[in-house]
């Protein structure tokens, strides 16, 4: 199998549980597929994770752009907890912030990242893209252009794209493909418009799927056709 590069975006949630926003073992579980995953393929790996576990919106006193701040450095905290979750289970890993933590994590930069995944770490890219009205879906689809992945991985609590939340609605219908232009034109809320149309203009294709059923991350690296893929 040829070298991929591939950016994983992972939600805040996949290290929390119902009583701790990070707990030990979703922490321990998403370690686990990681490495996994890494181990029976030949890839570089970088993660976007997302930081609502932590800070899951601006109260009513707290202005937007604050809010938004704040959400950054809680992206800050669970990179560190997984980065070092990964060193503690023997994956090589490196954090980048674009939001200046001095004297934590060094400052996002481009060269210094690709050259990190060349060298086998597993990069993980923390504090949003360091300015406010952004989410780390916008995050991931540009850090996967400037890392120029193959792919991104959108890990999600479902097993694809649907018409409607599948959740709510007993009617949504599932996508097993997309092109970019029906994904932003059906308005489906999986991912921002603004990361599906960066995506699309850096060509780079976007798999979702259900990250919370073991060995998902696997399969979805091994080739295999689960979850919807957007092209």
């Amino acid at each position: 199998m040829s070298v991929k590069r591939v950016l994983l975006k992972l939600s805040g949630e996949s290290l929390s549980d119902d009583k701790s926003p990070i707990s030990d073992i979703s922490l321990s579980r998403t370690v686990s597929e990681i490495k996994s995953a890494c181990s029976a393929n030949v890839i570089q790996l970088a993660i976007v994770i997302g930081g609502g576990n932590i800070w899951r919106g601006a109260e009513k006193n707290i202005d937007r752009v604050t809010a938004d701040k704040m959400g950054m450095v809680a992206t800050v905290m669970n990179a560190m907890a997984l980065n070092d979750a990964l060193i503690h289970a023997g994956v090589k890993s490196r954090i980048f912030s674009a939001y200046g933590v001095c004297g934590f994590i060094e400052n996002f930069n481009r060269e210094k990242a690709v050259r990190s995944l060349e060298d086998g770490y597993t990069v993980i890219f923390a504090g949003g893209t360091g300015n406010p009205f952004f989410t780390t879906d916008t995050t991931a689809a540009l850090r996967a252009a400037e890392i120029k992945a193959d792919m991104l991985l959108k890990a999600t609590q479902v097993d694809g794209i649907y018409s409607a939340d599948p959740k709510k609605d007993s009617s949504a219908v599932k996508f097993d493909a997309l092109t970019f232009s029906e994904a932003i034109e059906k308005r489906l809320k999986v991912m921002d418009a603004e990361a599906f149309s960066l995506c699309m203009h850096t060509k780079i294709s976007i798999s979702v799927f259900d990250f919370y059923k073991d060995g998902n991350l696997r399969k979805v690296l091994n080739g295999e056709k689960i979850g919807t893929v957007v092209s």
